[in-house]
């Protein structure tokens, strides 16, 4: 488990690599880090909590640290792998499935996950409030639309006061019933989630509310966790996880026993472990289809069934996730 003796920053993710390295007691040299990246290194102070210090291996760290494997250029990885671009009627809108519509919400993150499937995308030209207003406005006249679900870059990296104000906004539209919010923020950066406003608003809404969180291993969920999701909880809030299974990180099967009992005991139900979306610049993450199986399979041996993630992979031009 992390250690306790960290520092403490409020601009840790500014850091540099070299930075972050002195901090964590690594090599930079000794671990092949990137020190210049199209792609910054950015991290929170609370995930930076998490990571234990002297250890390259940390898995936490193995998400954001840039390393020098990330240049090369492997056949079948992509900018776009999930065909994101070509279900994009309108700038913010991605409409790939029946029903539902993605609403890209922000550009920004508060981290840079390595494996990022949007680490290429080009948000410059897909989000301002002129592209908000035509998308809602398309999403009015859809009436087969039921569930919006807003995504980025990540939603809760706005502020709480544009969150809600969107949210709302969307929930002015008679046809949608559901909102499904897709962040990373509430695991990797609790102290900035939205509470007060948000969670208000959450309390009164009509809606069917659904937040899923994205963690890959136990070590990133903490005491700070565990709070937040419980306001969000009694706020209406379904609560689901999605996992990356990610190589050297979570690719052995008591690492991901032990995720679904660590969210579970956050009151989060474990939804899907995702194969890798093949970004170019994440191709050292990959793990094989079969390896995939075998864990998923040793999965279902240990966990009784709601705590067995749906083993998917998404590939473009598909109508749902396809089950491995």
């Amino acid at each position: 488990m992390p250690q306790t003796n960290k520092p403490t920053t409020k601009s840790i993710k500014h850091f540099s690599v070299k930075e972050l390295c002195q901090t964590l007691q690594i090599s930079a040299l000794d671990i092949g880090a990137l020190t210049q990246s199209e792609f910054p290194l950015k991290i929170p102070a609370d995930f930076l909590a998490q990571i234990e210090i002297g250890n390259p291996l940390d898995p936490l760290l193995k998400q954001v640290l840039p390393v020098l494997a990330e240049t090369n250029q492997v056949p079948g990885f992509s900018l776009d792998p999930v065909g994101d671009l070509n279900n994009n009627p309108t700038p913010s809108l991605i409409h790939k499935y029946h029903g539902r519509v993605l609403l890209i919400a922000s550009p920004k993150c508060d981290i840079h996950c390595r494996y990022c499937f949007r680490r290429h995308f080009p948000y410059e030209q897909q989000i301002n409030q002129r592209h908000w207003h035509k998308a809602l406005g398309l999403i009015n006249q859809d009436e087969s639309i039921h569930e919006v679900i807003l995504s980025g870059g990540d939603p809760m990296s706005l502020s709480e006061a544009a969150l809600v104000t969107l949210i709302e906004k969307i929930e002015q539209i008679p046809h949608i019933k559901t909102l499904r919010i897709h962040s990373r923020t509430p695991v990797v950066a609790p102290s900035k989630a939205p509470e007060t406003l948000f969670i208000e608003w959450a309390k009164r809404s009509r809606l069917n509310k659904v937040l899923v969180v994205h963690c890959n291993h136990a070590n990133e969920l903490s005491g700070q966790t565990a709070q937040l999701f419980q306001q969000y909880r009694l706020a209406g809030f379904q609560l689901l996880n999605q996992t990356v299974l990610l190589k050297e990180v979570n690719d052995n099967s008591d690492v991901l026993i032990d995720l679904s009992h660590a969210l579970f005991n956050q009151g989060i139900l474990p939804y899907y472990l995702h194969q890798l979306d093949k970004v170019q610049g994440a191709s050292h993450f990959e793990v094989s289809d079969l390896q995939a199986l075998e864990l998923h399979e040793n999965m279902r041996q240990k966990l009784p069934g709601y705590l067995v993630p749906k083993l998917v992979r998404e590939i473009e031009g598909q109508p749902y996730k396809t089950p491995l």
